[in-house]
């Protein structure tokens, strides 16, 4: 009984493989005319918004950085005028040329009006004065064992410091009392369930917050959430964009109404993009335009390694030692 067992179970892996299926497109056009650069390096790490690059350079939305970090450090965020901001992923943080001893591995950081907001590898979120080195908040949240890559970084909104915690909440502390305010739970039960999306829809001040297997739309009237297993999310003027793992992309209104979406079998998407229209990055070589009506789309070949890592910035595409800009 053993060796059919174990026959069987090889047909099974064998059959599996077999029928693994591509995303085929019928249609390619090969009008894709997007300038195509070089990078200085490869890709080392990346967050939800910004990438740290072999040689120690750095991309933001401003692109790629002219200096290079410290030995050992990793890029996390820009400040509100300019500092930047690295983790050695040990017990330092660097702010600007400073570096700066903290109290266990930071993974996310942001500082406005000379206040550092830390999220570490345990869920420990803090507060700082860097003028003072006075810890002005200090929070322990359950350990998350299992992180999606795509951390986000806090987020400072009028007097209110929003911070995505690794366990799948949103704690929001005022910036005047150092307390917390409200404690929202997003996403409390999925596997990977850390916050991987946190913005703004300016025109309703609506946030948007996102883990891997849930959107929650958070405004002044409610609080509402839909599931989806996601490979993406990005928000462009009043409307969320959304690609899941089952090859589908799709509009969303900022009450997270569907307005439009579109299928593609067999698909996997790595990164979304908005420039003069929703671009997709497909892992198996493609490149997808969708109209902003979502009307009309466009599919190009595209070549890259899909071993490596992948990361779409403003209107810019990153991977391996290249990028793309894509039109406005």
């Amino acid at each position: 009984m053993k060796y059919l067992f174990l026959s069987l179970t090889a047909l099974f892996i064998f059959t599996g493989c077999s029928e693994k299926k591509y995303f085929e497109p019928k249609n390619i056009n090969d009008d894709l005319n997007i300038k195509q650069s070089e990078v200085s390096s490869s890709i080392k790490t990346f967050n939800r918004s910004n990438a740290t690059l072999k040689d120690g350079k750095f991309i933001t939305k401003d692109g790629i950085s002219e200096i290079s970090l410290p030995e050992n450090f990793v890029f996390l965020n820009t400040s509100d005028d300019g500092k930047i901001l690295a983790t050695n992923h040990k017990n330092k943080i660097l702010i600007d040329k400073k570096e700066v001893e903290v109290s266990g591995i930071v993974v996310a950081a942001s500082l406005k009006n000379g206040k550092l907001a830390l999220i570490y590898s345990d869920n420990k979120l803090e507060l700082i004065d860097i003028n003072t080195d006075k810890i002005l908040f200090k929070e322990y949240l359950t350990v998350s064992l299992a992180n999606d890559t795509r951390i986000t970084n806090p987020f400072f909104m009028g007097n209110l410091i929003l911070y995505p915690t690794l366990n799948g909440r949103i704690v929001i502390i005022s910036s005047i009392s150092n307390e917390i305010v409200k404690n929202i739970s997003i996403d409390p039960e999925g596997e990977f369930n850390n916050i991987i999306f946190l913005d703004i829809i300016e025109d309703s001040q609506t946030l948007i917050a996102a883990t891997a297997n849930k959107v929650v739309s958070i405004s002044s009237k409610e609080i509402l959430s839909k599931k989806y297993e996601l490979r993406d999310v990005i928000i462009n003027n009043s409307n969320v964009y959304i690609a899941t793992i089952d090859g589908q992309i799709i509009k969303l209104s900022d009450d997270l109404k569907e307005i439009s979406k579109k299928k593609y079998k067999y698909s996997k998407i790595y990164a979304l993009a908005f420039s003069d229209s929703l671009y997709a990055v497909e892992s198996q070589g493609f490149l997808i335009k969708i109209s902003e009506d979502f009307k009309t789309e466009k599919i190009y070949e595209f070549d890259f390694d899909n071993e490596k890592k992948v990361i779409a910035i403003d209107n810019k595409i990153y991977f391996d030692s290249e990028y793309i800009t894509l039109p406005k």
